[in-house]
């Protein structure tokens, strides 16, 4: 497994790989690349099999200025692998480098396994709150 690490922009020759692990991981429509556009400091890490994407890790700079670790995932074939931690601990690092103290991320209740990720890689619930589509969502913070 190779980690590719993208500043801006996602290279066009990676983008239906990645939608496949979009569609399989969150069962969901396509990503929507324009969500992307204006994104601050926006950092893209994608795992890569070969020239298949098999999880990838997004964020961005929060207007607050604290970094964002927004959207990832693994593709059912290639979890439990380590690819996720590998992918958080790249983000964490660049983070650092530039000169990020802390990053935030969301995380609901019914998956389960990204919560235990988020803890076992020392962040810390901050608070809860209700979305505007009912969900109850878990704000997890770490200072780096």
């Amino acid at each position: 497994m190779r980690f590719l690490l993208f500043e801006q922009l996602i290279p066009i020759n990676y983008l239906a790989s990645f939608q496949e692990v979009h569609k399989a991981v969150f069962e969901s429509d396509e990503f929507k690349f324009e969500k992307l556009q204006h994104k601050q400091n926006l950092l893209a890490i994608l795992a890569m099999d070969g020239s298949r994407v098999a999880g990838f890790k997004l964020g961005y700079e929060h207007p607050d200025g604290v970094f964002y670790s927004w959207l990832g995932g693994v593709h059912p074939n290639y979890q439990k692998q380590g690819i996720a931690a590998t992918c958080m601990e790249m983000q964490h690092s660049w983070c650092k480098q530039q000169g990020y103290t802390r990053v935030r991320t969301y995380g609901r209740n019914e998956k389960k396994a990204m919560l235990i990720v988020n803890i076992k890689a020392g962040f810390d619930i901050v608070k809860t709150f209700v979305d505007d589509k009912g969900r109850q969502k878990i704000v997890f913070e770490k200072e780096l």
